[in-house]
């Protein structure tokens, strides 16, 4: 009998260090996270570019001053051709999903089989020829042939470099992020600071949103599986917005916010395109119930900062520029960030905005950190 207890003992306590090292292991395992995504593709204009820009505008004989400091100053410790002090929310975005920064397309020679960003500073949702048609001689060279179809084209163009049969993309594409935009800023400002009204501007907003719809579409069509679309951001809450568009401190009753200053018909404008925007991802989705297509909101972050800045750590003086000219909200049309006289913050964690319609590092970590929540949910139809 002593026997047969002492091996009953010996079998149960063989259990026991079993389950007990089974279930540390699965502890063990748990803990390591598990990466969803190998690389990352992006396409878009400055919010994005991670240092394109410069190529392009080189290619037009055209100065850049995000190739100077104090570009990059905040977290890079040198210019990176970034149009901010230091990371973009695409950057905030791959180093929470454990990737490195996606390298831009043009300013580097070589594979990328961690992804690409093929975004470019002042590019268009629109081709350029659109906005350049019947111009005189002499025009603006703005925008640039880096349009969102243009950028397809690159993204097409480097795609037999990554993979070769229909099967292989769908593999490789299907463990890829896309990144769609943010597009439309452009579209809209160029036409905007150009004299036209906000009806005029407002007219252009369904076909800027049909050709970022066509662009998610193509890029499924490739394999894309996983796609960010975000929306644009309240562009009339930035200063050389609010000063083109009169004198706020003059009174103008033309619709200035009379608590943030932001110019209400621009938000509006705004508001209107993500409206629209989110009615195109939920039509794309109908049509592809397999493929994870994400709304990104970049307008409510930003209101949300310029309504409460305390809330995240910035100045009072919120729509003030770290990093410019003097003048109002240190905007100036002839002194811009970098150059000789310009004016730099102290503290560019305190400030919203870096250089004009461009946002600061802290910023972004902000909008991103709204962005991988969305990111990591599942998609609601």
């Amino acid at each position: 009998m002593g026997k047969f207890l002492a091996c009953v003992v010996s079998v149960l306590l063989a259990v026991a260090v079993v389950v007990v090292s089974s279930s540390e292991q699965a502890a063990a395992s748990s803990s390591v996270p598990v990466r969803r995504y190998d690389s990352i593709f992006s396409f878009g204009d400055s919010y994005a570019d991670a240092g394109n820009g410069p190529v392009v505008f080189r290619r037009y004989s055209i100065s850049n001053p995000v190739t100077r400091p104090p570009y990059g100053s905040t977290f890079f410790g040198r210019a990176t051709g970034r149009n901010c002090d230091g990371r973009l929310a695409i950057d905030f975005v791959a180093e929470s999903l454990g990737l490195p920064l996606v390298p831009p397309f043009l300013a580097q020679n070589g594979s990328f089989p961690g992804g690409a960003n093929f975004a470019v500073a002042g590019a268009t949702a629109l081709d350029a020829g659109f906005f350049h048609h019947g111009e005189p001689p002499g025009a603006s060279k703005f925008p640039l042939n880096d349009s969102l179809g243009v950028q397809l084209q690159w993204f097409e163009s480097l795609k037999p470099s990554l993979c070769r049969t229909t099967q292989d993309c769908n593999v490789f594409f299907g463990r890829s992020l896309f990144f769609v935009g943010a597009f439309g800023v452009n579209d809209y400002l160029l036409y905007y600071l150009n004299g036209k009204s906000v009806q005029q501007v407002r007219s252009l907003v369904p076909d800027v949103v049909a050709t970022i719809a066509m662009a998610v579409e193509r890029l499924i069509k490739h394999g894309a599986t996983s796609l960010v679309v975000p929306g644009v951001l309240p562009v009339g809450c930035a200063p050389p917005v609010i000063l083109a568009s009169a004198d706020p401190a003059a009174g103008d009753p033309a619709g200035y916010d009379p608590r943030t200053v932001c110019v209400k018909a621009i938000n509006e404008l705004a508001s209107h395109h993500n409206t629209l925007l989110q009615e195109a991802v939920h039509g794309v989705r109908a049509k592809h119930p397999g493929v994870k297509i994400v709304y990104a909101d970049f307008f409510g972050p930003v209101m949300a900062m310029v309504e409460s800045p305390a809330k995240f750590g910035f100045e009072g003086d919120v729509l003030t520029l770290c990093c410019g000219g003097p003048g109002r909200f240190n905007y100036n049309r002839t002194v811009f960030c970098g150059d000789p006289g310009a004016i730099t913050c102290k503290n560019p964690s305190a400030r919203l905005f870096w250089d004009g319609v461009h946002l600061t590092e802290a910023a972004y970590r902000h909008i991103a950190g709204g962005w991988l929540s969305s990111i990591n949910s599942p998609v609601r139809l």
